[in-house]
């Protein structure tokens, strides 16, 4: 597979080789399903939490005695079975992250970037960079290779420049090469990567 480069004026500069047997292939969907869901729960707070009979306020005496007032028995007003008693089995605050197989993640990304370059969502240039820390100069390169709405920025490392202009766009997201996910993919619209972390991710990727 053969895509184009081109440069900050969208003319193209050249091609870069893509590996059919990375980005080609049948594409695994459950893979990215799997991945998206464990990014979705590593970002949840899970700091709900409810009262047991050990934390409600109220008095630990018995309110009467065990035996002969025809009453049911109770130990505490914080039961459960009472109004204003304690909660059973209630929700605490937890972590919702879980470990997911290295391949597993890897294989996601291959899958997400498989399923853009085959519906022509990818752009990938010779290089990015703005001369000043402006958003507007930023939108207008952006805008230069035809992307609009949400957009993911991908570079081996990010030039400073045009990360604080990106930053301030609302649907633009820029990341290095080493940590972007699958999600991240699949949630943008089009797709924006250098020559070289695309030819870094397929190195990876071919592992």
């Amino acid at each position: 597979m053969t895509v184009d480069v081109v440069n900050n004026s969208n003319q193209k500069v050249g091609a870069v080789e893509l590996r059919d047997e990375v980005f080609g292939g049948r594409i695994n969907l459950s893979l990215i399903w799997e991945s998206v869901v464990h990014a979705n729960a590593s970002e949840r707070q899970g700091t709900h939490a409810t009262k047991n009979r050990a934390l409600v306020s109220g008095s630990g005496k018995k309110p009467w005695r065990q035996k002969g007032t025809g009453r049911a028995r109770v130990g505490e007003i914080r039961n459960p079975l009472w109004r204003k008693g304690g909660t059973v089995f209630g929700p605490q605050p937890r972590s919702y992250d879980y470990q997911l197989p290295k391949k597993v993640e890897l294989g996601a990304l291959r899958a997400a970037l498989a399923q853009k370059l085959k519906d022509g969502q990818v752009v990938i240039v010779d290089g990015l960079g703005v001369t000043e820390v402006k958003t507007k100069a930023a939108a207008a390169l952006l805008r230069g290779f035809g992307v609009t709405g949400k957009a993911l920025v991908i570079d081996i490392h990010p030039d400073d420049k045009l990360a604080k202009s990106l930053r301030n766009l609302p649907n633009v997201t820029c990341v290095p090469s080493s940590r972007v996910s699958a999600r991240a993919v699949m949630h943008a619209d089009r797709v924006v990567a250098t020559r070289g972390a695309i030819e870094k991710l397929q190195e990876v990727l071919a592992v």
